[in-house]
């Protein structure tokens, strides 16, 4: 198989397949710093080579929520997530005003009723780019997903940036979906135990096998292992020895077997119990 040359090398294939369960297959296909992006097609059969078989592709805003319904349609092994983007919501608000907010929620929410969108994201709450300005928008929009979600019984997938407390107030407040994942899991121990206690899942990407993200691996530690999911948030955050790079699903092996080593669990276990977590976590597909 041939891969651009900014992109790594196939790892040793898992023993088990597992899913990626959140990447953006339509920004690998377009392209990334310059660079040539992996095709859809590619992107599927480098993950298949290497035991990730399944995809969960996501949306951050109604264009890429339309595609990840057509990529969902055209591939059997893709299902999709719909929703706008934390910080896209006042991004629209404060660029083209309250009107084309509201379409836009519109459009996601109709996006959602698809038989291939198996969950409501990402969304949630993002103070890292969001100045308080926008907060309010923010958190309405977060607000209306939770909502969503409730109403289909579609699992609900947050993206949490410098927001924890933030989180867990508002969903406190609104009460969770039956189903709820914490994408690119990014808190310490103590936000693994107060998320997992309300039942959530954790999905770990690259980021946990950065030499300096200790306090994420004590995070990882303290997750119930029926918890634990495993992602790449494609093209980004591709997993070390290869931070920096281009990021793919196909690099999903370096991390969990990370994840395996860290808890000192058996790498074929570990794969399984991934994967079953996967399909606990957004239904059979």
């Amino acid at each position: 198989m041939t891969l651009p040359v900014a992109y790594p090398p196939l790892p040793d294939p898992l023993p088990s397949p597992v899913i990626d369960s959140h990447c953006h297959l339509d920004i690998g296909a377009a392209g990334r710093d310059g660079e040539r992006g992996l095709a859809v097609d590619t992107a599927l059969a480098a993950g298949e080579a290497v035991g990730v078989d399944a995809v969960i592709q996501v949306g951050v805003d109604v264009a890429s929520s339309r595609e990840a319904v057509r990529i969902a349609h055209d591939w059997a092994q893709v299902v999709a997530a719909v929703a706008l983007h934390p910080n896209e919501a006042p991004r629209i608000d404060a660029e083209h005003g309250r009107p084309n907010l509201q379409a836009a929620w519109q459009d996601i929410a109709e996006l959602a009723t698809d038989d291939r969108v198996v969950a409501i994201g990402e969304t949630g709450m993002d103070f890292f780019r969001t100045d308080p300005p926008g907060r309010a928008v923010q958190e309405e929009s977060f607000r209306r997903h939770i909502d969503l979600a409730k109403h289909l019984d579609k699992t609900l997938v947050i993206h949490d940036r410098d927001a924890h407390a933030d989180i867990l107030r508002i969903m406190d407040d609104e009460g969770a979906p039956r189903r709820v994942v914490m994408h690119c899991f990014s808190g310490d121990a103590a936000f693994a135990e107060a998320v997992t206690q309300r039942g959530w899942f954790c999905s770990f990407a690259g980021v946990v096998t950065f030499k300096n993200a200790g306090s994420l691996r004590e995070a990882l530690a303290v997750v119930p292992r029926d918890r634990i999911l495993v992602e790449t948030d494609a093209p980004f955050l591709a997993p070390m020895p290869y931070r920096g790079k281009p990021n793919a699903s196909y690099l999903i092996p370096w991390t969990i077997r990370l994840m395996s080593e860290h808890l000192s669990a058996d790498l074929d276990e570990m794969c399984q119990t991934v994967r079953d977590n996967t399909f606990e976590a957004f239904g059979a597909f």
